[in-house]
This record gives structure tokens, sequence and C-alpha cells, in this order.
């Protein structure tokens, strides 16, 4: 397999024949993909809480959990793509999953390069959606590029860290990020020290920094920004 960087999508694949995962993980991480796996809702569950993953493709009839259950419930927490790979072609199963926020479904069986194209069209949407140059929290207008925070007009002064991550949050807004990875992306940085830059950038963005609005910690998975 290729080296690749931490720029390389990864990609969480849920389901429970051991088969189709080995010959789907096989053929993914040939296209360059980063790929990890998961044979239930459970595991998957497990892997969430210390990875983060640009996309997930879940099989909808898994025991215990199905499919659709487990995205309907992810999607109340993480705004993460998911595509859907389903032996079920009847439409009231498809309107199910959208309507629970589902970016696409794959029908079994289906060409492997079918599924490549799907995942390429998901993350160009994703990446659109991701290149916005500023983010809002109430008053407060992050401008990304520039890496200047403002609140109506006044600049908020960053430390060089504050400005990182600012913008990890900016571009995974809405999802948690395991304290571990906000921690790898600073020079002798550790958890702890995380931890402190957050109750600063929280003293700056929320009006009761006790009680955050905005830049939230979320219990077993890291720390999520919402934003408006």
């Amino acid at each position: 397999m290729p080296n690749l960087s931490d720029e390389t999508p990864h990609i969480l694949l849920v389901d429970d024949d051991e088969r189709i995962r080995a010959l789907l993980c096989r053929y993914l991480r040939e296209q360059d993909l980063r790929v990890s796996t998961a044979k239930d809702a459970q595991s998957a569950r497990q892997m969430l809480e210390g990875l983060h993953f640009d996309l997930l493709i879940l099989d909808v009839m898994m025991p215990g959990e199905s499919g659709t259950d487990l995205a309907r419930d992810l999607k109340r927490q993480l705004d993460v793509p998911i595509i859907m790979l389903t032996a079920r072609s009847e439409a009231e199963d498809r309107i199910e999953g959208l309507e629970i926020g589902v970016d696409d479904y794959v029908p079994k069986p289906f060409e492997p390069r079918e599924l490549i194209l799907r995942i390429q069209n998901v993350l160009k949407r994703r990446q659109q959606k991701v290149t916005q140059k500023e983010i809002h929290m109430g008053a407060f207008t992050f401008h990304i590029e520039r890496g200047e925070l403002q609140k109506e007009n006044t600049t908020i002064k960053l430390t060089e860290r504050e400005r990182d991550l600012m913008r990890q949050f900016a571009s995974h807004a809405g999802t948690p990020i395991p304290r571990h990875e906000l921690a790898s992306t600073q020079s002798h940085g550790n958890e702890r020290a995380v931890d402190v830059q957050i109750n600063r950038l929280r003293r700056k963005i929320e009006t009761d920094p006790a009680n955050p609005v905005y830049l939230q910690t979320v219990r077993g998975k890291g720390y999520i920004l919402h934003t408006d």
C-alpha cells in the first residue's frame, strides 16, 4: 500500500460480511484511500470514539443494530457523509435513508468502480461545503484563511496555536475531533495542553465560558465546534 498523508480521506467501512469487507478494503486502498473496517454497529461506534473519518460506508442489513438505525443515530451527533450498501431495492427503503440524511445508496451487487465514483462525488460535495472562507458563531466571525477572529468588526487577538485550533474546528464544524488529533498538530503537544487552549478559546468566543454554546466538550470523543 502506498504511503498516504494525513490529508488522504479516511473511510470507515462497516459490513458484517467478512469477505466483502476484505475485498472492498483492498480495492479502496488500491485507490489510495485510507480504510478502516468494522464488523457491526458496536465495533463502528468504538472506532468513532477515537478516530475522525471523512466518510462512512454502512451495510443496511447487519445483525443487531442495522445500518439504517446506526446512520440515523450518527446523523444526530456527527456531520459526516454516509453511503449505504443495500441489497434492498424498494423505494421506501431509499427514501427512509435520505430522510435521515444519508448521502447516497449503492445497491448490491455493484461494481467496485461505481462505489469509487460515488465516494468521489460525495467527498467532492463535502469539500465544496468546507471550503468556505469564514464561519459564524453568534456575534463572532472567524476568517479561515486569514486566521482572524472578529466580533462586530473588532478583531480579537489569537495566539498562533489558537488560530490552528480554530482552523481545525472550522474544517470539521459540527463533527467531534478527538483530543489526541488536536494535540498531534501541535509541536510538543499533549492532550492536557489542548484542554488549556480550549479553555482560553472559550473565554474569547463564549458569552459564558463555563456553559459553552459553540465550543463544546463531547464526552468520550473530544471537542466539537457548532457554527451558525
